[in-house]
């Protein structure tokens, strides 16, 4: 059973079902954004690396293997495909000599802008279609979703650290 101290127990059914509804709703989500995104012609592993790079910067292809949970030498593999699609491209370490710093190009930057633009396109038409005040409601309920997702995020880092996740 949840227990958290700012849950009382009448609110424990609902947050399970509200949590299993945003669990069914994040996978669908994102198995029709992934329809989206293939309009862009890359694969769904290529496009998270480039999106990666064009929304949180340049940085080492060992932290960008670690962003992405691949192994260097599948980052390597997608950083090759993406440079010679002229989408990405390595330079020397500033600081390091022998590290390699993977960066967006124009051309890498561009695209990510389309295929924002496109998702964004979709998600809005898809709220434009509900009801007023479900989609006032979802827009209010948008603003913490941010937030949610940064809690998820830190309990399972804290798990997969050896932390405990939740209180039992």
């Amino acid at each position: 059973m949840l227990w958290h101290p700012n849950i009382s127990g009448m609110d424990v059914e609902e947050l399970n079902e509200a949590s299993r509804r945003l669990n069914s709703f994040s996978v669908r989500l994102l198995r029709a954004m992934r329809r989206v995104d293939a309009e862009s012609g890359l694969t769904p592993a290529r496009i998270s690396a480039l999106s990666v790079l064009h929304f949180g910067g340049p940085r080492s292809l060992g932290r960008l293997a670690r962003d992405e949970e691949v192994t260097s030498a599948t980052m390597c593999r997608l950083v090759d495909a993406l440079c010679s699609l002229g989408l990405v491209e390595r330079m020397p370490h500033p600081e390091h000599r022998g590290m390699v710093m993977v960066s967006v190009t124009e051309d890498g930057s561009a695209l990510m802008r389309e295929a924002s633009r496109r998702r964004i396109e979709v998600i809005a038409g898809a709220l434009a279609d509900l009801p007023t005040h479900q989609r006032t409601s979802v827009v209010r309920a948008a603003g913490y979703l941010g937030e949610v997702s940064e809690c998820v995020r830190s309990r399972v880092w804290a798990h997969d650290d050896g932390g405990s996740a939740s209180a039992s």
